[in-house]
């Protein structure tokens, strides 16, 4: 086991109806908004317009809730209420200044690119629905997270988003079914889950609809089994993949070049008779 110690603790925080201050409106910055936007957070943005990004007027133009204010930072009174603050200008003095406001008022703040003043990091993303992954490198190498994040990207099944939304909806009605927190039923619940989600491919559980999940329910968790998509009367993954025509395959090679010269055949015919 490796010595503890120089890293950070990766959490997923939990940003919804919280009050996100934004100084800045370049490339940097509409990033900033664009993760906040996406927990769900209340954004107040503070940047000249002459210095807003493309993607950022875009924010602004949708139905997200952003007020936004077209002049600098103006001082301590800027964050009256706020959760959490992210500086991402040009000016480092200011930044500081932002950085140390912050710290006096016990407001968590990240400076871009002047990690002594981050109490956090922003790391390099996944994002497949309900599914995020981050990378970092406790600001070391932002671009190595990029490069480290298209290779773990590369490696993911397809349909994992999908899949977990659809399984977090199972799991909902499951609790509805079987309420309780703890004890056996808890543990029997996640012993289910657990045999559901191993049992099941990834595309398989993408497939789930309100019918399946009912179905799935009935007959697997008050039959304390688990039954495969076919049972169901769904498709399983290898039906999908065996369904689908093959044309390297000789059979169906033949068929369709036999396909293509009747065609061309009936278009001579047809052609000749014109003359």
């Amino acid at each position: 086991m490796s010595r503890l110690g120089g890293g950070s603790l990766l959490l997923a925080w939990q940003l919804k109806g919280k009050h996100v201050l934004i100084v800045g409106g370049g490339d940097v910055a509409s990033g900033r908004v664009e993760s906040v936007l996406a927990a769900d957070a209340r954004v107040t943005l503070i940047s000249p317009s002459n210095g807003l990004h493309t993607l950022t007027k875009s924010f602004l133009n949708g139905p997200y809730n952003i007020t936004y204010h077209d002049r600098l930072f103006g001082g301590v009174e800027e964050l009256a209420g706020v959760d959490l603050v992210l500086t991402a200008i040009d000016d480092v003095a200011q930044s500081r200044v932002i950085c140390g406001l912050c710290r006096e008022l016990k407001i968590p703040v990240n400076v871009a690119d002047i990690p002594e003043s981050c109490d956090f990091y922003f790391g390099s993303q996944i994002r497949d629905g309900p599914l995020q992954i981050m990378i970092s490198t406790n600001g070391n190498s932002p671009k190595l997270a990029n490069i480290i994040r298209k290779k773990v990207e590369q490696s993911l099944p397809e349909h994992a988003g999908d899949a977990i939304t659809r399984v977090g909806e199972l799991r909902v009605k499951l609790k509805e079914r079987a309420p309780g927190v703890g004890g056996a039923i808890g543990k029997r619940r996640m012993r289910w889950m657990i045999d559901v989600c191993t049992s099941w491919e990834m595309e398989e559980l993408a497939l789930l609809d309100d019918q399946m999940i009912r179905k799935l329910l009935d007959d697997g968790w008050e039959k304390n089994a688990v039954p495969s998509p076919g049972e169901l009367g769904a498709r399983s993954s290898r039906q999908v993949h065996d369904a689908k025509p093959n044309l390297a395959a000789p059979g169906v090679f033949v068929t369709t070049l036999s396909f293509v010269a009747g065609a061309a055949c009936i278009g001579l015919f047809l052609l000749a008779r014109r003359r």
